[in-house]
């Protein structure tokens, strides 16, 4: 039997316990590929990462469950979802709302081409690589 197709977009910028968290469970549904922001996918919505691309890849794709990582150059799952296909996508609840709304409806969008599902977990407030960069800025 074939598994599961699961893709989730991420910059992983700064690793954190809510990336764990996704890969974790997203890894629970079959076989993960991570769709790694480019930096200038990054920059286009945030600030320049803190690490590179290369940097950020190695070490994704060294984490338990991820069975593959590729770039994303945009903010749009689009050409990827098109390129593999995946049962899942999952992603944190927390862009129903703010700049990634848009990029949500159209994964909801592309995915209803071949039936495909998304998995929503929910955010795990207080937890983000902008947040840890500005306490780390203040301390």
């Amino acid at each position: 039997m074939k598994k599961n197709l699961i893709y989730a977009g991420m910059a992983a910028d700064i690793v954190h316990y809510g990336h764990i968290k996704l890969i974790n469970k997203a890894a629970k549904k079959g076989d993960l590929i991570i769709g790694l922001l480019s930096d200038d996918a990054i920059k286009s919505y945030k600030r320049k990462p803190v690490f590179n691309y290369k940097h950020r890849k190695y070490l994704i794709q060294n984490i338990k469950g991820v069975k593959r990582v590729v770039r994303q150059n945009s903010l749009s799952y689009t050409k990827n979802l098109k390129k593999y296909k995946p049962n899942f996508v999952i992603h944190g609840d927390d862009w129903k709302s703010g700049k990634q709304m848009q990029t949500r409806l159209e994964v909801l969008k592309c995915i209803k081409q071949w039936g495909g599902k998304l998995i929503e977990v929910k955010y795990t407030k207080g937890i983000s690589t902008t947040k840890v960069i500005q306490r780390l800025i203040r301390e």
